[in-house]
């Protein structure tokens, strides 16, 4: 149709729907041509019954991948189509299983032979006639969709549009508001404001920058939306801190916190770091996840003066000397 040249792949689930609701008014017309009383969205139902015999809703629902209050239905109505036992006797009397009648056994019989064979054939025929194998193809997309939903996949792309407006620069004292901002703005989104915070925040300049660390600011379409800071650390062990990392709420979502997060690694490995330590808490899933991503992994045992830590973790850049 000419309607799906105009929109593109944007209307993928349209066209799909499109084409499913003609093959379903076509198989309507081919259970008649047989004279069989039956409706199409019936048949998976149907079939699972007719190989595997009585089965729970439960057990029908996973096989078929439908929900339950939608196989019920179903049900519902093959029973008075007279296709279907319900109720039938089971040790269990919480299970509520489920087979086909004579009747519906009898229609087997009869729809799984000469009918079923001839659509396979004519399915065939379309399959020799086309360029590509749509029932191959179908095999293929279900599987990739399984491993990775379309709506994961366009939220990927929607980050990677986003992140090329993203411009990662080095603070200075322009942004010395927006630092303390942003993170006064997602520390009391979860958190209270504690003591040792403001230090650092107040005083940039001196207490991260004059000895040794780093602090990075997001721009997105010049705005700064987002900072993060390597801190120098007095420690035995390790080098420096992934410290003070917000990112505005309205600009979650756009790669910004990852962005952030590869520009202190490399100032870290610029310095000749051996690692980088950082502190956060559990409850900030997000934060976790994008930590594990850029190689965190957990650690324990080191001193914290924040009341809010629950977990400590460490990305190794070399062997530490």
């Amino acid at each position: 149709m000419n309607i799906f040249d105009r929109t593109g792949k944007m209307a993928l689930g349209s066209r799909l729907r499109f084409m499913a609701l003609n093959i379903t008014d076509e198989a309507s017309k081919i259970y008649e041509l047989y004279q069989v009383e039956f409706s199409p969205k019936w048949f998976p139902v149907f079939f699972v019954l007719s190989e595997d015999g009585a089965k729970t809703i439960t057990e029908i629902a996973n096989e078929i991948g439908h929900s339950q209050p939608s196989v019920t239905k179903i049900i519902k109505e093959m029973t008075a189509a007279g296709l279907v036992n319900d109720n039938l006797s089971s040790t269990d009397k919480r299970r509520n299983v489920v087979g086909l009648s004579e009747k519906g056994s009898e229609l087997a019989v009869k729809m799984i032979g000469e009918q079923c064979a001839d659509i396979d054939q004519a399915i065939e025929g379309i399959i020799g006639e086309a360029t590509y194998n749509l029932w191959e193809a179908l095999a293929e997309w279900e599987f990739l969709l399984e491993q990775k939903s379309l709506l994961k996949r366009v939220e990927e792309q929607k980050k990677l549009r986003e992140s090329k407006h993203v411009v990662i620069v080095p603070y200075s004292s322009q942004y010395r508001n927006d630092f303390k901002a942003l993170n006064e703005e997602w520390i009391s989104t979860y958190f209270e404001m504690e003591e040792a915070y403001y230090k650092a925040l107040d005083n940039p300049e001196e207490y991260i920058l004059s000895k040794g660390g780093k602090i990075f600011v997001a721009l997105y379409r010049d705005e700064p939306l987002g900072v993060c800071a390597l801190v120098k650390m007095n420690d035995p062990y390790f080098d420096f801190e992934l410290a003070k990392m917000a990112v505005s709420p309205k600009a979650q979502g756009k790669n910004i916190g990852w962005l952030l997060g590869q520009e202190i690694i490399r100032a870290a490995k610029e310095l000749g770091a051996s690692n980088i330590y950082l502190e956060s808490n559990t409850i900030l899933k997000p934060a976790i996840n994008l930590y594990h991503k850029l190689g965190f992994q957990k650690v324990a045992g080191h001193a914290t003066p924040y009341k809010r830590c629950n977990i400590q973790m460490e990305l190794k850049l070399r062997d530490h000397n």
